[in-house]
């Protein structure tokens, strides 16, 4: 694996096991609104477990410390165990595959049966149960020949390899499908409740629609049922008017974080609000349009195509996958977030999945691999960055 080892990621893998699959949360209560937050008055963050300071350092760095793991076919979804091994989905094989936190060696764990892949759809996040220790839950988003859905294994690593999920026990069922726009990433978020980004499926109206699943958020308990604090007690819909959302983070506030791609125009950030329309597809980026929502940063599609995201010392981290570059989101104080900071930039192609490991690490994973990219020999693969 390189200078980093397995002594040095247990712990923090552990605590990561229990968070998000793409970022760092601290335990407690779940998202907190704020009142009147507009996109130039934005919350205070912090590294976790770290006092708020006025303002996050306007640049920063990022070094690779190792590569991980090589020769992933299709990687989407990623989620730390707790003895700081991973397991990573592969889109287009259904797969589930445990990478040795030490030798980078994979082995398979399992195939996931129902998964159809087809264009942007196939075995997308994965995340592990709040209460993995105990009950060795794994969740995965896919898309099937109907729908896509979320379901939830027991991981019994003492069965034969490639056989080690049990069967999947769907939670949630009935989310609109399509080519492109599966959304897919799903979190566990401070709140211990399950949360999931989805896309309109190349439906526009449907984002608008609220008796949707297609073009929101959701936020469930780890059953699939409407969970109190939603805005509408009988539903899980958090959030709507989104294109396609596949990254979600908290912060060390525990505010929720969304990555949006655009169109042609803009793609987002935006911190999510339990009810807020987010605009799809009236606008696209920042308007002032009464009653949507506009996002706290912003780019062309070009520069961007923002898939995972992560939260680590003070900012937003996006993997993104047109651009090819990770991209640095100060939360630099409650009056405006610094520029972005762009990482990487081609050096590693596609950028799918970003996940906080603790402190100032975390895993990157590219995807050259998924029908889109220029593939390199080693791709796809998992970097290990220290962060600053």
């Amino acid at each position: 694996m390189g200078t980093v080892h397995r002594s040095a990621l247990t712990a923090v893998g552990a605590a990561a096991a229990l968070l998000v699959v793409t970022g760092c949360s601290s335990d407690g209560g779940g998202a907190v609104p704020v009142p009147g937050l507009s996109v130039t008055s934005k919350p205070a963050a912090s590294p976790e477990g770290a006092p708020s300071p006025s303002a996050a350092p306007a640049k920063g760095s990022v070094k690779v410390v190792s590569t991980v793991a090589e020769g992933l076919n299709s990687p989407w979804g990623l989620a730390a165990l707790p003895d700081g091994d991973l397991l990573v989905s592969s889109r287009d094989e259904g797969t589930i595959t445990r990478i040795d936190a030490d030798s980078g060696k994979k082995t398979l764990v399992s195939t996931v049966p129902g998964v159809a892949a087809a264009g942007e759809g196939g075995l997308l996040g994965i995340a592990l149960s709040p209460t993995y220790a105990s009950d060795h839950l794994v969740y995965a988003y896919f898309t099937t020949e109907s729908d896509n859905r979320i379901a939830r294994m027991v991981y019994d690593e003492k069965k034969p390899t490639g056989q080690q999920m049990g069967a999947p026990d769907t939670v949630l069922r009935g989310i609109p499908k399509g080519t492109v726009h599966n959304g897919g990433r799903i979190a566990f978020g401070p709140d211990k409740m399950l949360y999931a980004g989805t896309g309109e499926t190349g439906d526009a109206a449907l984002a608008q629609d609220r008796k949707s699943l297609a073009g929101k958020i959701l936020r469930m308990t780890p059953d699939g049922q409407p969970v109190h604090g939603n805005p509408e007690a009988d539903s899980i819909v958090y959030s709507y008017g989104h294109r396609n959302v596949e990254g979600l983070a908290w912060d060390s506030e525990r505010r929720l974080w969304a990555s949006e791609f655009g169109e042609d125009k803009w793609d987002e950030l935006n911190l999510i609000e339990p009810g807020k329309n987010y605009g799809w597809p009236e606008v696209e980026g920042k308007s002032d349009r009464p009653g949507l929502t506009n996002p706290v940063a912003e780019w062309p599609p070009s520069e961007a195509s923002p898939s995972g995201i992560a939260y680590a010392r003070g900012c937003i981290w996006l993997a993104t996958l047109r651009g090819e570059r990770l991209l640095r989101v100060p939360l630099a104080g409650r009056e405006s977030a610094a520029p972005s900071q762009a990482f990487l930039e081609g050096k590693y192609g596609r950028l799918r999945t970003v996940l906080s490991v603790g402190g100032d690490k975390v895993w990157l994973v590219t995807n050259n691999t998924d029908g889109r990219g220029t593939p390199k020999p080693g791709d796809d693969r998992i970097l290990l960055l220290e962060v600053a």
